[in-house]
């Protein structure tokens, strides 16, 4: 079925949807991994994005039920370059359009992914509409350019969890009774971690649980008296998606949770520690986002390849504070990636080290939190 794309500027690309008739819009962005199309699709941080995959052929190794991110697909729409339709793995329990097709998002393939991507650096990420109906490419133009705005807009909001969950033996269960009468699982883990949930991945949850941490998963709206009252070792902050600066609440509470315990942020978290802070944030041209970034920890001189996705990035020049410094830098653009703080225990990066798709050079973090989380408590 022929589809058509439109950018707000006008630029338009021809293809085939190869999961039927559709319509949506979104801002489109480009990943550069190679491989992980379904941790991509689930990832709470691509809310709202439609997400052009520039690695050619997608779909070759399926669906299985374990690369999950969260419970359902996130991203407004897939486009790939060439859809392969008969997959071979023998971890695979479907096809990628059966998928998608559950979910009821689309997936167009036949695109100039190659064209489309060089567009997006050169001009930056913009907004975009894909039509099965809609032929009329300036007609289209005009749907995306009245769909929502990233910069300004609170994603957090439809991809936090609703109540509060308590990460068990690989996945999230509902407590009951309300966190008034939580009382943490024995045997669960060494450290009682609050997970504020911005979008949280789950590997980010295996990660930590991995590092011996007993989970509790919060609604990103929980405010601080209630965490308190929890008394929990460390305090981590998750990834999301959107502006950070449209989160407001979130940058609240976290102002009123630094110094009571350590805290640990990733991506969002990150940003949402940078404002905390007293920085400021901005809206890269074009984001970071696949599994091939290289990181440098000014401290070491070392270099990781992290695995990253986020279209927005602390200010550099705004963090005056003398006790707040900047650990990592992006290699690519010089961009902040990570911080810490030289009195209270705090530290957050703009990376993924859970590194799900992606490599696994930052997975030590995990237990910098941990061993964080000891030396406080001693």
């Amino acid at each position: 079925m022929k589809v058509l794309l439109a950018l707000e500027d006008g630029t338009t690309f021809y293809g085939r949807s190869f999961t039927g008739a559709c319509e949506t819009a979104g801002e489109v962005v480009f990943n550069t991994s190679m491989s992980g199309y379904q941790e991509i699709l689930t990832d709470p941080s691509y809310c709202g994005q439609i997400v052009t995959m520039t690695y050619p052929l997608i779909g070759n190794y399926g669906i299985n039920h374990d690369d999950i991110e969260s419970g359902r697909i996130q991203v407004k729409a897939l486009v790939v370059k060439e859809y392969q339709e008969m997959p071979s793995n023998w971890r695979s329990k479907s096809t990628l359009k059966d998928y998608l097709n559950a979910a009821n998002i689309p997936g167009i393939e036949g695109i100039d992914t190659r064209a489309l991507t060089r567009h997006i650096r050169e001009k930056g990420a913009m907004r975009g509409a894909i039509s099965t109906s809609i032929t009329d490419p300036a007609e289209l133009a005009e749907v995306a350019r009245n769909a929502p705005d990233m910069k300004g807009m609170d994603l957090v909001k439809y991809v936090t969890c609703k109540t509060p969950m308590i990460w068990l033996k690989g996945k999230p269960v509902e407590i009951t009774g309300g966190l008034d009468k939580f009382v943490w699982p024995i045997n669960n883990g060494k450290w009682r971690v609050v997970a504020i949930d911005y979008g949280v991945k789950y590997n980010i949850l295996r990660s930590l649980e991995k590092n011996n941490c007993n989970i509790l998963i919060v609604p990103a709206g929980t405010d601080s008296e209630t965490i308190n009252k929890l008394r929990p070792d460390g305090i981590f902050l998750s990834n999301g998606p959107g502006d950070p600066a449209a989160v407001t609440y979130a940058v609240q509470t976290i102002k009123e949770l630094i110094g009571k315990k350590p805290i640990f942020g990733i991506c969002l978290g990150h940003q949402l520690i940078g404002l905390s802070l007293g920085g400021k944030t901005f809206k890269l041209k074009f984001g970071h986002r696949g599994g091939n970034q290289p990181v440098q920890d000014l401290f070491t001189g070392k270099v990781d390849i992290t695995s990253q996705n986020h279209g927005f990035c602390v200010d550099m020049d705004s963090l005056t504070d003398p006790d707040i410094e900047i650990s990592h830098v992006n290699l690519n653009d010089n961009t902040v990636e990570g911080l810490f703080h030289k009195k209270i225990p705090l530290f957050s990066v703009q990376y993924h080290p859970e590194a799900s798709p992606g490599p696994h050079d930052a997975e030590y973090l995990f237990k910098k939190f941990t061993g964080m989380m000891e030396e406080t408590k001693k």
